[in-house]
């Protein structure tokens, strides 16, 4: 089958999220049949370089081998069966594998399948935690402006997106938004050992003025990406975990996209030496082969949802494929494969090439800042050099030269596998400088 025949069926039938649906059915979109470590394969015999790692979660490469066998080999024993009431061994290992890498103290796992899922988890937990002590007046939130947390509607609550969720404005239960700590636009911008995190100022008002009413914080650790890959530092972290003990507030971590190794380390809280009292994890869990989340909490949280005498305190929530044995079995072969990935001296040296490529190309933009933080790396298109409709052009040059991006606004980003070659890697900079280049 030619590519117009599957472009004709696509747009016959298929609803692509994030998707403008009119111009989206007059392009010429790739149409991907099968791929292998960085690079993508279409239909009509192009390869791409995948530069997002399809959306943030493809970690390992595409087809790694050790993934695929370990999906294979799961799927002749056990394919199915629920959790509730009953349990297998793939569910039960890698929960005590995430107890185990996870910061100190969370000591329990729940499943569920995407990362949206795993956020409206820790929201509900946070919420009857505080029900199961007691204190029914708290049920409001604090999150950072223009954070996104998912698209279910709790988590469009605490991560509202003027631009995606105002048609839900009306049914969500808004959050309070503290200020962004967004480095890149901070008005004492100096070097990092001089910084004193006054960006935090916003944070700590609204926690002293609304801790009463509140059950959580929740906040994207080191890096708010859908805003735009904003990076923070991880003071802002440390000053967030004692505000939060201070005034007997949950924090909640969001890692779904920034965690298994994106930011350097294994969690980006780990960097801060903290520990969150729930972490919400997805995309990268099984190194983007298979949909899995999971959110872990403190033995504390945990421990509130047993029975008091005749009073039950159950968690009615659950879903129908959570802790799914295939996909259990894959991310116990990705946590093993990261753990060896970022051990290694190549590791520290394709985030420095990263860093370097992305600074050099963002110097013919006028931009002398770009954000970076472990093998995430942006850099944006002034308006004055043309904003968001350049960022679009310069995607569109890269696509045709064999690099797949996906700009936010005006935001340019590569988020390559984090084991992608370092030729490939050199290859994805040089592809996006002519880009730039290019659409002068």
């Amino acid at each position: 089958m030619n590519y117009r025949e599957w472009h004709t069926r696509d747009t016959a039938c298929l609803w692509h999220p994030y998707t403008e649906i009119s111009s989206f059915e007059e392009s010429r979109f790739p149409i991907v049949e099968r791929a292998d470590g960085c690079r993508l394969y279409t239909t009509d015999g192009h390869a791409l370089l995948d530069g997002i790692s399809s959306w943030w979660c493809v970690n390992l490469g595409h087809s790694h081998p050790r993934l695929v066998q370990a999906i294979r080999d799961q799927a002749g024993r056990l394919q199915h069966t629920l959790l509730g009431g009953m349990s297998h061994p793939p569910a039960i290992e890698l929960a005590e594998r995430l107890v185990q890498l996870a910061p100190d103290g969370l000591g329990h796992v729940m499943f569920a399948s995407d990362g949206s899922c795993a956020v409206e988890a820790a929201l509900k937990i946070a919420l009857q935690y505080w029900h199961n002590l007691g204190e029914t007046r708290r049920t409001r939130f604090i999150s950072l402006t223009d954070g996104y947390h998912g698209d279910t509607l709790g988590a469009i609550g605490v991560g509202y997106v003027e631009a995606f969720h105002h048609p839900f404005r009306n049914v969500v239960n808004p959050a309070l938004f503290a200020d962004s700590p967004d480095c890149h636009r901070c008005s004492r911008r100096g070097p990092a050992k001089t910084c004193d995190v006054e960006c935090f100022s916003s944070m700590r008002a609204l926690v002293e003025e609304h801790h009463a009413e509140c059950a959580a914080v929740i906040v994207e650790p080191l890096c708010q990406a859908a805003a735009g890959i904003r990076i923070y530092p991880a003071g802002y972290l440390q000053r967030l975990r004692a505000l939060c003990n201070e005034y007997g507030l949950l924090l909640i971590a969001d890692e779904v996209a920034v965690g298994f190794g994106r930011t350097g380390s294994l969690f980006a809280c780990q960097q801060a030496g903290i520990v969150p009292d729930i972490l919400a994890l997805g995309k990268g869990l099984t190194g983007g082969m298979l949909p899995m989340s999971a959110t872990l909490v403190s033995d504390a949280i945990y421990d509130s949802f047993r029975a008091d005498g005749e009073r039950r305190r159950t968690f009615f929530h659950g879903h129908t494929f959570c802790g799914n044995p295939i996909a259990s079995a894959a991310a116990l072969a990705a946590l093993a494969l990261y753990e060896e990935e970022m051990a290694g001296e190549s590791f520290t040296q394709l985030m420095a090439l990263l860093e370097q490529g992305m600074r050099q190309i963002a110097i013919r933009l006028g931009d002398f800042s770009p954000r970076t933080v472990g093998m995430i790396a942006a850099f944006e298109v002034a308006e004055e050099a043309g904003g968001a409709a350049r960022a679009q052009r310069i995607a569109q040059h890269a696509l045709t030269c064999g690099l797949y991006i996906r700009p936010l606004g005006s935001v340019i980003y590569l988020w390559p596998p984090l084991n992608t070659r370092s030729d490939d890697l050199l290859y994805m900079l040089a592809i996006l400088d002519q880009a730039v280049t290019a659409t002068v």
